[in-house]
């Protein structure tokens, strides 16, 4: 049987809710030559038999059920299962526009020098609403200064030349939550990378997605992907490969201080809190907060995450008919970031356009 110029790869745990209208995304793309491999890492909710009633429909569909492994597994097990030229990943909660591979792997066979493509995203919440577009990075010189503070691609965005990914022995097992930036550094030591400008895809955000123990992981396995990548850059041995897990003690051998870690994992926090702020999630967004109050006294945490965090609580207070503590939450957020107060207006004046433009398309 002929290989297909691309194998997608997705891993779903316990997806049910989203799942379904992400592989509709791919069995509706433009370019029509691809496999789709989904690994099913032991949901016990209802996505495998979402997963089978695909099989059969569509000669594309792969479906892989297994018990529960973890993301690195189930990807690389993907990955190797893989025929095409090309692997592009997606994840189970988002959706791809309809021309992603198309445009894609179009930009890929005229730039032969790129082994990692990804691409802008549209921001969702978890009921599919738009909330904002996110534009990374194009260039490949631009990308390895950004890699090497934070990852440079949206994982689910990325499509990836099928044996530079076997070149570089794919996901790493020691990396359980941020497998993907480990996944990138090193193929930017090999390879050449790009981001395309315009969306591919809609990107959700939502609470399951991350809790605050995942959270410290993925900081810790961030900065020790890091160190790794700088030990490779001197000529030495990365210390890793052997390893099944990133652990504080290994991050204190590669020279990370807890002060590295305790610092990244509050600007981690106070941008999830931020954006569990701007999808609507203030329940999350107040948990998240509160974790970090924990961690931090919160004249050291940044104002933005202090303001979203107290909005958040303003939120549940006012919900739940308590309007002295919203509003005694509410004047903790400005005191905290005065220039929320601009934010109403801003809503009102973007609502109050919308308005208009829909009434003169009606006209």
């Amino acid at each position: 049987m002929m290989a297909p110029a691309v194998s997608v790869v997705m891993s779903v745990l316990n997806g049910e809710r989203f799942v379904a209208e992400a592989v509709r995304s791919i069995l509706s793309q433009t370019l029509r030559d691809f496999e789709f491999i989904i690994i099913n890492d032991g949901s016990t909710d209802g996505t495998a038999s979402i997963l089978d009633s695909y099989v059969g429909t569509d000669p594309r569909v792969q479906v892989y059920h297994q018990e529960n492994r973890g993301m690195v597994e189930s990807l690389n097990r993907g990955c190797g299962l893989a025929r095409g030229k090309y692997i592009a990943r997606m994840d189970a909660d988002d959706i791809a526009f309809p021309d992603r591979l198309e445009r894609q792997v179009a930009y890929l066979e005229s730039h032969p020098e790129i082994a990692i493509l990804g691409g802008a995203f549209e921001v969702i919440d978890a009921s599919g609403c738009r909330i904002s577009t996110i534009v990374r990075e194009t260039t490949d010189q631009e990308l390895r200064e950004i890699l090497k503070i934070a990852t440079c691609f949206q994982h689910s965005t990325v499509v990836m030349r099928r044996e530079a990914f076997c070149a570089v022995k794919g996901y790493r097992k020691a990396f359980r939550r941020n497998d993907d930036y480990d996944l990138f550094l090193r193929m930017l030591e090999r390879y050449q990378g790009a981001n395309l400008p315009e969306p591919v895809l809609y990107c959700r955000v939502h609470p399951r997605q991350a809790s605050g123990s995942c959270l410290r992981q993925l900081v810790l396995e961030g900065l020790v992907a890091q160190a790794s990548a700088n030990i490779r850059t001197c000529g030495g041995t990365d210390p890793l490969w052997e390893l099944d897990e990133i652990t504080p003690h290994v991050a204190k051998a590669l020279g990370i201080s807890d002060a590295d870690i305790q610092k990244t994992l509050v600007q981690s926090y106070a941008g999830r809190i931020t954006l569990m702020w701007r999808v609507g999630e203030a329940r999350a967004a107040l948990q998240y907060f509160n974790e970090l109050l924990e961690l931090e006294p919160s004249r050291r945490i940044p104002r933005f995450g202090v303001a979203d965090g107290r909005l958040a609580e303003a939120s549940i207070h006012y919900r739940q008919g308590r309007p002295f503590r919203a509003l005694l939450a509410a004047g903790r957020a400005l005191w905290a970031r005065p220039t929320i107060a601009g934010r109403p207006l801003k809503r009102a004046l973007n609502s109050f356009f919308a308005d208009r433009r829909a009434r003169k398309v009606a006209r």
